[in-house]
């Protein structure tokens, strides 16, 4: 007898687990996050434009605007995370600082055109249109909506300089400024 209830026991421990009554649970768990939609202006390089001496120094033109070169501003690595992008440009003319209105003659504004490229179909572009006493001093541009998430280089290029008239500088320090705006079309209101 002591055999048989050996054996049974034997034939309970060798059975395959599955014959056992087992009970199984499961469960899920879900995991969610997020991406806020963001755009990243690449570091601009070089990050300022000095045009130095901006008036001719000699010959026929000496004291209007010389003839200066286009200047690139390269804004590398920039990108939307999103569709429906774009790419706005805002620009001062380059204004001496002086209150005083300029004398028959004369001006105290630089006009020139700010192009960004290399984000979608077109660029954007804004030229300014000073008057000689420096007001009317802003412009601004947008460009073609990109319409998929995007990373690229953004060239900003500062071409064609005038003066209102063309007209005498007066002396002193211009500075004006530009300013790329990267981010979505349309704004939910």
């Amino acid at each position: 007898m002591k055999r048989q209830v050996t054996l049974t026991a034997l034939a309970i421990a060798l059975m395959p687990a599955s014959a056992l009554a087992q009970s199984v649970a499961t469960g899920t768990v879900g995991v969610d996050g997020r991406v806020a939609p963001v755009c990243i202006l690449g570091d601009p390089n070089p990050a300022t434009v000095n045009l130095g001496q901006i008036s001719a120094a000699s010959g026929p033109r000496t004291g209007r605007v010389a003839t200066i070169a286009n200047r690139t501003v390269q804004l590398p690595a920039s990108y939307c995370n999103f569709a429906g992008s774009v790419v706005t440009v805002q620009a001062t003319a380059l204004i001496v600082n002086d209150p005083a209105a300029p004398q028959a003659g004369f001006t105290r504004a630089v006009n020139y055109t700010a192009t960004a490229s290399g984000w979608s179909g077109g660029s954007s572009a804004a030229t300014t249109a000073a008057l000689r006493d420096g007001s009317n001093a802003s412009a601004s541009g947008t460009g073609a909506t990109q319409p998929l998430p995007k990373i690229a280089d953004i060239a900003v290029t500062l071409s064609n300089f005038t003066t209102p008239g063309d007209l005498i500088l007066v002396a002193g320090n211009y500075s004006g400024n530009v300013v790329v705006t990267l981010g979505p079309a349309a704004v939910a209101d």
